[in-house]
């Protein structure tokens, strides 16, 4: 599919890096040279932050690709892609800069290289603005292994803001092609879990302390369940700099997985850090979809890849989820509707999202 370049206004919709993430993986995967202009033109400091240049960064050397503009600062890029190779791939954003947004870019990627990789990315493992890898392992592991591959992924140093220094591991074998899911009968809760963690200075109390103040929160709305949020306090030679936070994960009859959680902050106090994370875990549940507001727009660059029709339910439509779809659309065959649900209960707030795959085959296998 060599041809002309495809042309991005970075600027658009959710304006940030996501539009990155989703455009030059696809434009890896599809061998399509890629210019993107006004990159994160909607944000305080425009323009490629180093977690960004590292994401780009793995993508270029995954396929040995051509990148133009990548430096710090810069608002356009353009890439140029060759052909995706397995092996070992590393990259370090040198900063507090997340870790699982340079795994959501290159994921897509590995799936179709020619043999197995092994991808060491290095910054931070819980970070804002960014889903943390707790989330990453116990809610978008699970789900997006229906996709029909499976991946390891191994938490060597857990990393924090400012200086970041963690390191996963993650380990892939390539597929010939993504099945599509159905994500649409959410069950009942039928337990919930988590964990909240400090790491470095910081006392186990205020670990306990966010654990009580989250299943405090929880009781209020759901009585009859037994709630088991593990308070952790990481060891040092795994983790690097100081952190609390937590993650409480609610799992369905049907196999759903849905979630809340929250870093601790100085001045923040570790019931409010616990009670916010309850608080977005009962949302995620009130709203009646299939998965939580932070895995809806993970999943669409897997929907668009897969073979076949892909089905999911969901609260309200996040405008992360619009520009994943936007920029999938944009870049591919896949067509996506999203419909208001047809729910029996007026006060539930569902989408499905619906996505009829480009039904990508890896060459390679």
């Amino acid at each position: 599919m060599n041809g002309d370049e495809v042309e991005i206004d970075g600027g658009i919709m959710e304006g940030g890096g996501q539009i990155l993430r989703v455009s030059t993986a696809l434009s890896c995967l599809l061998g399509l040279p890629l210019r993107v202009r006004r990159i994160r033109a909607g944000r305080s400091q425009p323009g490629l932050r180093p977690q960004h240049l590292s994401g780009l960064e793995i993508i270029r050397d995954l396929c040995e690709g051509k990148l133009k503009g990548g430096e710090i600062g810069s608002t356009e890029i353009t890439f140029t892609p060759g052909k995706i190779k397995g092996g070992t791939h590393i990259a370090d954003t040198k900063t507090a800069g997340s870790v699982c947004l340079l795994m959501q870019v290159a994921m897509p990627c590995v799936l179709f290289a020619a043999s197995p990789s092994e991808l060491h990315l290095k910054g931070g493992t819980n970070a804002e603005m960014a889903p943390q890898i707790d989330y990453t392992v116990m809610v978008f592991k699970p789900i997006v292994e229906k996709f029909n591959f499976t991946f390891n992924c191994d938490i060597r140093k857990r990393g924090y803001y400012p200086q970041g220094g963690g390191e996963v591991v993650v380990q892939m074998s390539p597929v010939k092609e993504l099945s599509p899911i159905n994500l649409t009968e959410r069950g009942t809760v039928t337990k919930i879990y988590g964990r909240a963690f400090v790491a470095g200075a910081l006392p186990i109390k205020l670990a306990k302390d966010m654990s009580a103040a989250a299943v405090r929160c929880i009781r209020k709305e759901i009585r009859d369940l037994y709630i088991n949020i593990q308070p952790i306090r990481e060891p040092d030679d795994q983790a690097f700099g100081t952190a609390s936070g937590i993650i409480v994960v609610a799992e369905t009859s049907t196999g759903c997985l849905l979630a809340g959680s929250s870093l601790g902050k100085r001045g923040k106090s570790s019931d409010k850090v616990g009670i916010e994370a309850a608080e977005i875990l009962l949302r995620n549940l009130k709203h009646g979809g299939a998965v939580d507001d932070s895995l809806q727009d993970q999943l669409i660059i897997f929907m668009a890849l897969a073979n076949g029709v892909s089905r999911v339910k969901s609260g309200p439509i996040t405008l992360h989820t619009q520009t994943a779809i936007h920029f999938a659309e944009q870049l591919t065959k896949a067509k996506f509707t999203v419909t208001k649900s047809e729910e029996e209960d007026p006060s539930k707030d569902t989408y499905i999202i619906e996505c009829q795959g480009m039904g990508m085959i890896n060459s390679n296998l």
